[in-house]
């Protein structure tokens, strides 16, 4: 297959593994440019499979131009970095997918928050602050494209009771903050969603259905790929009204409705908002 190069220039941060690879790979099968961020170098560092090396690989056979770059985004001397290379090497960023988050161990295990472990809110770190600290150091390279688009991929779990209290607040911040910094982006045409991806085909939950096979039997039908949010992120990017949906929440599902993106079987995932209800909805007024 021959996939047009395009000259769109993304980073996905958290790409490794996990949703922030099907995105990678998904917006390297349009052509584009993607930066691949992580943690990983190489198979057996993490316990779950996956390298940044290896994404952008991915993304290159996909169409696209895989650049991998180890990054910790935890620290904000290697973020600041990343944005250099990308500063020198490109000059701008069309779309940035902040990603990169750290999920313990204990998040899907049932219980009250005060009997697992402190650390499951390190999402508040990796996630929440690293989706703020990203946009701050690509912000110069965000204003320098024509037609720029920040994505923080979030969930429900903003909106109800999913995991616990740490998850959820991680999740909550993420979606108010792509919320007041497409207010502060509006003046300059850059757009601003959280996007809800429903329950993903991911190494991690892969891993938990095949402990529990029958538990989980018939979930797997109403799953999405991370692929899809790559696909529904490229559509909005094309979009042009995609300003007319900056500052809010979007359920990932009916976006692809919208845009008529399907799974590559053909399949279209579900909404959960039958299920979860309606995504956040904030306030107009502006206090400076």
């Amino acid at each position: 297959m021959t996939v047009k190069q395009s000259n769109t220039i993304a980073v996905v941060t958290g790409a490794s593994r996990g949703a922030g690879r099907g995105i990678a790979i998904a917006l390297g099968a349009t052509g584009a440019t993607v930066y691949v961020t992580g943690r990983t170098q190489k198979e057996g560092d993490a316990p779950l499979p996956g390298t940044v090396g290896a994404t952008a690989a991915e993304v290159s056979a996909a169409g696209g131009v895989g650049i991998p770059v180890y990054c910790d985004h935890a620290d904000d001397t290697q973020v600041a970095a990343l944005f250099r290379q990308v500063q020198e090497e490109q000059g701008r960023v069309d779309i940035l997918v902040n990603n990169a988050t750290c999920l313990h161990d204990d998040l899907t295990v049932k219980g009250p928050f005060w009997e697992k472990s402190l650390a499951l809110t390190d999402i508040w770190n990796v996630g929440m602050r690293s989706h703020y600290t990203a946009t701050y150091f690509a912000a110069p390279l965000l204003l320098a494209s024509q037609q720029a688009l920040v994505v923080n991929t979030s969930s429900f779990g903003g909106r109800i009771y999913m995991h616990g209290p740490a998850y959820g607040a991680g999740k909550a911040a993420v979606d108010k903050m792509a919320h007041d910094m497409a207010v502060d982006f509006r003046p300059h045409g850059v757009a601003v969603v959280s996007i809800w991806m429903g329950l993903l085909l991911t190494e991690r939950t892969r891993k938990v259905f095949d402990a529990e096979p029958e538990m989980y039997a018939g979930l797997i039908d109403t799953c999405e790929t991370p692929g899809l949010t790559g696909r529904v992120i490229h559509a909005l990017h094309q979009d042009p009204q995609r300003m007319a949906r900056s500052g809010k929440v979007w359920i990932g599902a009916e976006l692809a409705q919208e845009y008529g993106v399907t799974e590559e079987d053909g399949r279209q995932p579900p909404s959960h908002r039958a299920f979860f209800g309606e995504q956040t909805q904030f306030g107009d007024a502006v206090v400076e």
